[in-house]
Order: structure tokens, then C-alpha cells, then sequence
């Protein structure tokens, strides 16, 4: 007759055989999955898996520092869920769209200057508008044209880094290159600005991924996106960019423009008369939310 002792201590050991098996499987991860590309009302649209309220990764060793990774800090309002083997954000690492102040606002984003001729005639449109923006800055053109980096901050607007080379497919890259771009970008803005750190990160076209906002987040650079895209870029004429904005920002209220990359004089035209409207339709001028 079988002893209750040994048959307890069969089932023990099956059950324990069963857990290990089940807890084997390893979930993959795709290296190069890009978020929503920047646009839209959505924060972002990379899967992911909550932690459980008010937790936080385990401690682990974090490779690219050489030491002991501590905890990632729980971020208010943050849905995704941070590599714990990466550098902890220090701000919320989700695509931002909305505004820092509630109510009817619009958020002005200013990319790839400053450039000599353009970023002046932008200025001088913000200031007569009393409007603040976000100028999203290529590295080198910072470096090139820091007395302007300098004016953009002395006149109140924010500093954004916008990589390096402008890679639109740098979502394909490897690491290495995304964390390149982003750190080396930031550390030409500040030089220019004279100490000044941008406050943001937006991945040229919008290729960020779930690794380059995590670096930018670490880095203190909130990743942003738009919700109306001007079309400037195509240089459709100025009316046709001022239909674009007024019939998109219904959408969201971060808006794409830009200062470099080419003429501007559409955009500058279409600011002009764009931005007086909004005030006039009791919009206020405010920054995307950090």
C-alpha cells in the first residue's frame, strides 16, 4: 500500500516539472517595429504590457553603462512600458500630441532649420503674433547657425532635437545609429544654444521606434508627433497650406511646419495669415505636453 506521505510528494514534484515547462517560452520582440509615425491623436500604437499599478522593473545590469540599472521611476500618464535593460526615462516616453495648457490651443512645430534666410522671417511672424513654437533643429544646422539656435531660446520658444542626418528610415537602422543620431543631435543643439537643452525629440517623417524614444525620454527629450501635417514641404502655395491647417486641426493641436529643407516662402505666407486667424478664433498659443 502506498504511503499519503509519497504520493503528496509525486504530485509536488509533477506539478513542479509542469510550471517549469510552461514558464520556458520566451516572447519575441521586433528590433526595428516603428511607432505611429508622429501623426495623428494617438500616443503611439506599439504594443505593449502593462505593469501592474505602481510597479516598477526589476533591477537589472545595464550593459551600456556598466552598472547596476536601478528601477524605472513610474511616469504619470505613461502607457508604454520601458526596457528595463535601457537608461530609465526621465520624462514620458509616449508620442505627445496634446497640449501642456488645456482648452482651444494650438501647438507650433517648426522643423529642420534654422536656416539663415527662413527661421528669421519665422520669428518675426511669431513675435508679431505674440505665438510661441517648438523648432525642431538639425544638428548640423544648429551648429552652423548658433546665433539663431540663441535667438529662437531668447525669444521664448522651445528647442527640439531632430537627429543628425534627417534619416527618414532610420526606424531600419541599427541601435547603435538611432542612439548616434538622437544623443549627438541634442549635444550640437546645446552647444549652440549655449547650455540650453531641447526639450523634445522628433524622429525625421516620424521614425521613431520603441528604442530612440526610450533613449530621447532617458535623455530628458519627450518624443513628439503632430496632428496636422501643413504639407508646406510640398510647396502647394501658401492658400492651399492655410485650407490644409484650418481643415485638420480638428484633429489634434500639434501642427508641422518647417523652416529648413528648402524655400519656405509658402510657409512664411501662410503663417502670416494663419496665425492671426487663430487668435481671432480664440485660440491660444501653448507647447506640446512634456
Amino acid at each position: 500500500m502506498r504511503r499519503p506521505g509519497l504520493r503528496l510528494l509525486t504530485v509536488a514534484l509533477a506539478l513542479a516539472g509542469a510550471a517549469l515547462l510552461t514558464g520556458c517560452g520566451e516572447q519575441k520582440t521586433d528590433e526595428t517595429a516603428t511607432d505611429d509615425k508622429g501623426s495623428g491623436p494617438r500616443p503611439h500604437s506599439t504594443p505593449h504590457i502593462p505593469s501592474p499599478r505602481g510597479s516598477s522593473p526589476a533591477p537589472g545590469r545595464d550593459p551600456e553603462r556598466g552598472q547596476d540599472q536601478l528601477p524605472v521611476p513610474s511616469l504619470v500618464g505613461q502607457t508604454s512600458t520601458p526596457d528595463p535593460k535601457l537608461p530609465a526615462p526621465v520624462v514620458n516616453m509616449d508620442i505627445a500630441h496634446d497640449s501642456e495648457t488645456k482648452g482651444r490651443t494650438v501647438n507650433l512645430t517648426i522643423d529642420d532649420g534654422p536656416d539663415p534666410v527662413w527661421t528669421p522671417k519665422i520669428l518675426k511672424i511669431l513675435r508679431d503674433n505674440d505665438a510661441k513654437a517648438v523648432f525642431c533643429m538639425v544638428g548640423p544646422q544648429a551648429e552652423a547657425h548658433p546665433d539663431l539656435v540663441q535667438r529662437v531660446v531668447a525669444e521664448g520658444h522651445r528647442l527640439c532635437d531632430h537627429s543628425v542626418a534627417h534619416d527618414t528610415g532610420m526606424d531600419h537602422r541599427s541601435r547603435d545609429y538611432q542612439k548616434d543620431q538622437i544623443l549627438r543631435a541634442a549635444a550640437q543643439i546645446e552647444k549652440a544654444s549655449g547650455g540650453v537643452k531641447p526639450l523634445y525629440y522628433r524622429a525625421p517623417g516620424g521614425a521613431f521606434t520603441p528604442y530612440s524614444r526610450q533613449i530621447a525620454a532617458a535623455a530628458g527629450m519627450r518624443p513628439v508627433g503632430w496632428n496636422v501635417d501643413s504639407k508646406d514641404f510640398e510647396l502647394p502655395g501658401a492658400e492651399a497650406i492655410l485650407r490644409t491647417v484650418k481643415g485638420k486641426l480638428a484633429n489634434g493641436p500639434t501642427v508641422l511646419f518647417h523652416d529648413g529643407g528648402g524655400d519656405r516662402s509658402q510657409t512664411a505666407a501662410a503663417m502670416k495669415k494663419l496665425l492671426p486667424w487663430l487668435s481671432g478664433k480664440g485660440y491660444a498659443f501653448s507647447f506640446p505636453v512634456r
